[in-house]
């Protein structure tokens, strides 16, 4: 300031001095953008700026207090009375210099919304309250106002952004579905209508009635137009001079029916036509009217006529319904409608008021509950097809409806009300358990829900219009949870989301730009409770729906949405109905039909569930089988064999099998191969060499780690006929694995051979393979088959360990008896799996159990196990050349090893696979 007063006595003058700043429209418009995208009024964006200006003009003063003054018409019976209500309010903020100005505006819009909460309360009484004077307080001396000028304040805007619900359905028509060659409507909404018997209806009255219905709400002849300069949906009401010259404003169609096929022609024309309506042009509702075998010649419609009224969805909802009815019985009744533009609330004031809206709270809490949510990831559903990235919707869909039932309805609508549940959250709980088990245990659920009526306020409920929303709804189960369980985590996010229903879709989507494709409005869920009050007057005269069905639009719903399901309530009969739709696009009708079935399946287990008190069952233990497909796996399962084979170890198998086929090649590794006499002659040799030397005792655990070869076969069998417990180990692990491995074994012996030497210290006791078979090759010329057969072990004894990963923490060992590994060879053997033809490749490691199957269960049958060098495996082009010139016939990889090597085969255009008769796929 330039001067001080002298006192706080001193009189103002009164004189000012002005000073305009005017923002142009770059300015403008970037002021106008953050405050939409940051979900702020102007008057919170303005004085954010102003508090920034006042930090930086008084050199940093953090602590800023300033005047402002609000309307205080807190209640709706002042917004029209004539009177002073006008408030001065302190603003007062703490500033952090080192904020952003994002963080500034977030602060300053939580300070306006606290204190707007008491606004009501007199300035007078701040002051007193905090001992001061209106002329000591220094805050009351720095205002902040904004003002908004509207333009044409004496007459009635017909132009206005569209509502939030009306962009969703304009752009849902032109981004999901195909705009240039739309294949079927998805937004018409046909009601059709019959005169109960013995009753007329006068078609020129009605001509009449109409006209005036049509006049009375804007809505019925409203445009929408994408405003290109201004990148908006607008909306227009379109008024023709003196309401009188009503031939553009909707049209009534005069056909004619004989069959009833013909009839039902027009009526899926009506439904699924999408060049009945152009909303560009507020062409949005239509009236047809279908006479019977030949137009009236007195004027009247009779009860064999039918009347249908259709309209677009983005202008008109299914509440809407009920309003025009009322409307249209009253013009017909009385012969006019009274009604005021100017004083009327219209759909267009409500539009221009929801974009005003501050939706702070509404706005946190949907970013909280998607925090992390996969919206670009559909659930996992039984598709038989799945749609192209570029590929437009057709909107063909299948719809499957079905009836609880009298005795499951009476058991859930029980359930409810006993316990005082909403029967809405109860078929919810149910829906999400299905899907759940549907997809085969997704626990992170989020689906679309639509919310079709969303009047909140009392002044909207006379308005026709569109006020629905759909908002995601998503569900993290836990598969160990109860119903009841379920159900109260159910009733608490349902109930906050539609606390915050109102909050547009867009704004969702919104928070959430990364994402491009939002899948998880693919899937929908509905709960609608009606009473079919199926009479409706028209002045003397009673109409009746043709068809409740056809008038709850299930299929506009199965066309707009992927998978939906609706559960219907009828409160005439207390009963609750169901309806699966589904998109063509990717579901074939049987599979629908069969997802119909598994859904009955689930409502059946609950119902019995609560018939025998069982609600604590958790979700995961339900199941989806139909009862042909529970007969089909006990047949498949219905394998039980008994094998009359001797209470044998799996060496004396092996023994058996050299008698019968001494000479057939038992291994073979590139040039280097075994028969089965010269492998038992190595490994008699092993095993005596164990026994004398090192004192191998019965059931003693022994611990091998070499590679791939001929050693690792002779190994393996050696220590089975010492009477000794195989545990394989991996050269490719650290050595400190291995050394905690071998400590748990309680064993420092270790067979190895020459290039796995290295890989321990003094501790352990290092027995080569190799040394052992060439130093006593001329000692044991002759065996001392007396010596292997005091060997003593049992079929129950343990065979082999193999230790687990330890991803879960120490390393596990998992045994298996020598009973359980012949009785699991016998059975693949028996399934054909496996058998003496065979030639068998070794590819899996060997700390993976396979690997066991690959040797000894092949030596058990006589089959040939064919070996690869040191990390032959990995070497794909030897590995090819293996399978072909060694002629494999059976393996068992892993599945990333074999798509990584079919890729292989492709690349390189190889037919490796040709004499493999036997895949066996796992881990």
């Amino acid at each position: 300031v330039d001067r001080q007063r002298s006192s706080t006595n001193q009189q103002r003058s009164g004189l000012s001095s002005i000073a305009e700043i005017s923002f142009d429209n770059e300015l403008c418009t970037s002021f106008l953008n953050y405050a939409s995208s940051h979900h702020l009024t102007l008057f919170q964006l303005g004085l954010s700026i102003f508090y920034v200006f006042l930090f930086k003009l008084t050199h940093g003063d953090t602590d800023l207090c300033v005047a402002s003054i609000n309307a205080n018409r807190y209640r709706s019976e002042l917004v029209n009375m004539i009177g002073m209500f006008v408030s001065t309010l302190p603003y007062r903020v703490e500033l952090d210099p080192q904020w952003s100005f994002d963080e500034v505006v977030k602060y300053v819009q939580e300070k306006c919304l606290s204190i707007l909460e008491h606004s009501h309360y007199p300035l007078q009484h701040i002051l007193s309250d905090l001992h001061l004077t209106q002329s000591n307080v220094s805050f009351l001396e720095i205002m902040f106002d904004l003002i908004t000028i509207s333009e044409n304040v004496s007459g009635l805007h017909l132009n206005a952004p569209a509502s939030f619900a009306q962009a969703r359905i304009w752009l849902d028509e032109r981004i999901r579905f195909n705009p240039d060659n739309p294949q079927i409507a998805i937004y018409n909404m046909p009601f059709v209508y019959r005169l109960q018997p013995g009753h007329t209806l006068s078609i020129k009255q009605l001509r009449h009635t109409l006209h005036l219905t049509v006049n009375k709400h804007p809505s019925l002849h409203t445009s929408l137009h994408f405003n290109i300069q201004k990148n908006l949906l607008m909306q227009r009401v379109i008024n023709h001079e003196g309401k009188n010259n009503n031939n553009n404003m909707f049209s009534i169609i005069e056909t004619i029916y004989k069959l009833g096929e013909q009839l039902n022609d027009i009526l899926h024309d009506e439904k699924r036509n999408p060049h009945l309506f152009d909303a560009a042009e507020g062409l949005v509702f239509r009236c047809h009217i279908i006479y019977y075998k030949q137009i009236s010649s007195n004027d009247l419609l009779s009860d064999k006529d039918v009347i249908i009224f259709n309209f677009h969805h983005a202008l008109f909802d299914f509440p809407s319904m009920k309003i025009f009815l009322h409307d249209l019985n009253q013009a017909y009744t009385t012969g006019q409608l009274l009604y005021d533009d100017n004083t009327n609330l219209r759909y267009l004031d409500y539009a221009v008021i929801e974009q005003q809206m501050s939706m702070t709270g509404a706005s946190m809490f949907w970013l909280d509950a998607l925090r992390g949510c996969k919206l670009d990831q559909p659930l996992s559903l039984p598709c038989d097809r799945y749609r192209l990235a570029n590929e437009h919707r057709t909107g063909h869909a299948t719809s499957i409806s079905f009836d609880f039932g009298q005795h499951l309805s009476h058991d859930f609508v029980t359930h409810a009300s006993s316990n005082n549940i909403s029967l809405q959250h109860l078929t919810f709980v149910i829906y999400f358990i299905f899907l759940f088990k549907l997809t085969n245990g997704q626990t992170d659920l989020c689906l679309a829900m639509n919310i079709n009526n969303n009047r909140y306020r009392d002044e909207l409920k006379s308005i026709i219009g569109l006020f629905d929303n759909v908002i995601p709804l998503r569900f993290q189960l836990d598969p160990h949870w109860c119903f009841h369980q379920l159900l109260k985590h159910v009733q608490e996010i349902t109930t906050k989301s539609m606390k915050y229903s109102y909050f547009p879709l867009q704004h969702i989507l919104d928070q959430h730009p990364h994402i491009s494709k939002h899948a998880f409005l693919d899937t929908s869920l509905e709960f609608l409770s009606y009473e079919n009050n199926s009479i409706v007057m028209i002045g003397d005269s009673q109409i009746i729906p043709a068809s409740f069905s056809f008038n709850i639009n299930e299929d506009a719903i199965s066309s707009i949405s992927d998978f939906s399901l609706s559960i219907y309530h009828d409160l005439n009969v207390n009963e609750l109905s169901c309806t699966i739709n589904a998109s063509l696009d990717l579901f074939n009708r049987e599979t629908v039909e069969k997802i119909s079935q598994q859904f009955h399946i689930i409502l059946n287990q609950l119902s019995q569930s609560i018939i025998d008190n069982q609600m604590n069952k958790p979700i995961y233990e339900l199941s989806l089988v139909l009862s042909d497909e529970s007969y089909l796996m006990q047949s498949l399962n219905n394998t039980q064999t008994s094998f009359s084979s001797p209470l044998t170890c799996i060496h004396h198998e092996f023994v058996y099998q050299v008698m019968k086929h001494p000479q057939k090649l038992a291994v073979e590794l590139d040039e280097q191969s075994l028969t089965y006499c010269e492998l038992l002659y190595y490994v008699q040799i092993l095993s005596l060499a164990l026994l004398d030397e090192y004192g191998i005792t019965p059931g003693e655990i022994v611990c091998q780690c070499v590679e791939r070869s001929l050693s690792m076969v002779i190994g393996i069998m050696g220590i089975e006929m010492a009477g000794g417990v195989y545990c394989p180990l991996s050269p490719r692990d650290p050595q400190h694995r291995l050394h905690a491995l071998i400590q748990q074994t309680q064993n420092r012996l270790v067979l190895v051979h020459h290039l796995t030497k290295s890989k321990f210290d003094h501790d352990i006791i290092p027995v080569d393979i190799d040394s052992i078979l060439t130093s006593h090759v001329t000692e044991y010329i002759v065996v001392d088959l007396t010596r292997l057969s005091e060997v003593t072990t049992v079929s129950d004894d343990v065979a082999y360990i193999i230790f687990t990963s330890g991803s879960t923490g120490t390393p596990k060992a998992a045994q298996t008896r020598h009973r359980n590994f012949k009785n699991f060879v016998h059975s693949i053997q028996n399934a054909g799996v496996l058998n003496e033809q065979d030639i068998v490749a070794q590819i899996c490691a060997p700390t993976y159990d396979v690997h066991v199957m690959e040797i000894m269960g092949s030596l058990l049958l006589c089959a040939t196990v064919v070996m690869l060098h040191p990390y032959g495996n990995m070497d794909f082009e030897y590995f090819a050349h293996t399978l072909q010139h060694k002629q494999i016939t059976c393996l068992a990889p892993v599945p990333t090893f074999l798509d990584h090597f079919c890729g292989f085969l492709t690349h390189s255009n190889r037919q490796s696979f040709s004499f493999v008769r036997s895949l066996c796929i796992g881990g």
